[in-house]
């Protein structure tokens, strides 16, 4: 936010005259340029914060700073007029209206102070790795602002933690200052997340899922019970077993091979025995996957036969018994 800066008050004006007797002699050849922005660090603005040159009046403060880590204002009329008493002599505006000034500080973001109960937490209550620990809090998380100056980490004094509620309690150190150091107590939610692999859109059963069907979204673990896929490269490539909804995590029984075979497609029967391999035409009386067994009806013999998918539209039929081999279509075309 930006502010338009105050006269400091009137014990911080005050400077001793034999200092400002020696302004002029102080000076010399280099004349007082006024500054179009400025960084200060305390709580005041000293004149030698807005001036360049400004000799040995330098140090006077004659406005309050802006709240940490914020920026304010001040006019050029204004700063002519607080610095008239010191006699700085020829003042150059550089034909600056007003001077921006900003209170540099060190911010400690909200991630940060997340970061620092998430690790607590994991540590000393077995709730899995702390990336995957999701924090509600109970007041919206800010950045803390403190002096720039301020030295040390963030750490966390204390946390207690309630599984039955989830809720959890925790105090928090930070740096203020140099040598100093403050408090502050948060509150809130925490509970275990998994990562989980969940659709984009919905899916019908029997459709192949794609690249661009699958999405990873973050999960309470308590709400994914069950085996539910966390890798991505499980799921493309499968078909949906039932019609899928988005967002909702995936398990191993919602997926399945694709189907090569639909129930009552035409499909090419290869029977298979020692030294004799033919083929006929035959009509699929379920669907199935690759590598799964099927009825088919042989449309030569209108006798229903077990086969294995092998491929698209493919069937075939098996058997090493001579007697059984007896029992096959005579060769059509096509056979080997």
């Amino acid at each position: 936010m930006i502010r338009t800066l105050t006269l400091a008050v009137s014990g911080l004006l005050a400077f001793t005259a034999a200092a400002t007797a020696q302004v002029t002699s102080s000076l010399g050849e280099e004349h007082p340029v006024l500054r179009s922005e400025a960084v200060v660090t305390g709580d005041v603005v000293r004149i030698g914060d807005l001036i360049d040159h400004a000799g040995v009046v330098a140090k006077v403060p004659i406005f309050r700073s802006p709240d940490l880590g914020s920026t304010g204002t001040v006019s050029a009329d204004a700063v002519i007029e607080a610095v008239r008493a010191h006699a700085l002599i020829g003042l150059d505006t550089g034909g600056h209206s007003e001077v921006v000034v900003t209170r540099a500080s060190r911010p400690i973001r909200p991630k940060e102070i997340e970061t620092h109960i998430a690790d607590a937490l994991a540590r000393q209550y077995a709730l899995g790795n702390a990336d995957d620990i999701n924090l509600v809090f109970d007041r919206e998380l800010r950045t803390v602002n403190v002096e720039a100056t301020a030295r040390g980490e963030v750490r966390v004094d204390s946390v207690s933690y309630d599984s039955r509620s989830a809720r959890f309690d925790a105090t928090v150190d930070i740096p203020t200052g140099p040598t100093s150091r403050g408090r502050m107590r948060f509150s809130g939610r925490a509970a275990a997340t998994v990562e989980a692999v969940t659709l984009a859109r919905p899916i019908a059963r029997g459709e192949i899922v794609k690249q661009a069907d699958v999405v990873m979204q973050r999960r309470l673990r308590s709400e994914t019970t069950g085996s539910i896929i966390t890798d991505i490269d499980q799921v493309v490539g499968l078909a949906a077993r039932n019609p899928l909804q988005p967002e909702r995590p995936l398990r191993a029984s919602d997926m399945m091979k694709p189907e090569l075979v639909q129930r009552n497609e035409s499909v090419t029967l290869v029977y298979r025995v020692p030294g004799i391999m033919l083929t006929v035409r035959g009509k699929a009386a379920e669907s199935g996957a690759e590598g799964d067994v099927i009825t088919v009806l042989n449309e030569q013999t209108k006798r229903p036969v077990q086969g294995v998918i092998a491929g698209p539209g493919q069937v075939v039929v098996s058997t090493a018994s001579p007697r059984l081999a007896a029992n096959l279509p005579p060769p059509q075309a096509g056979a080997q």
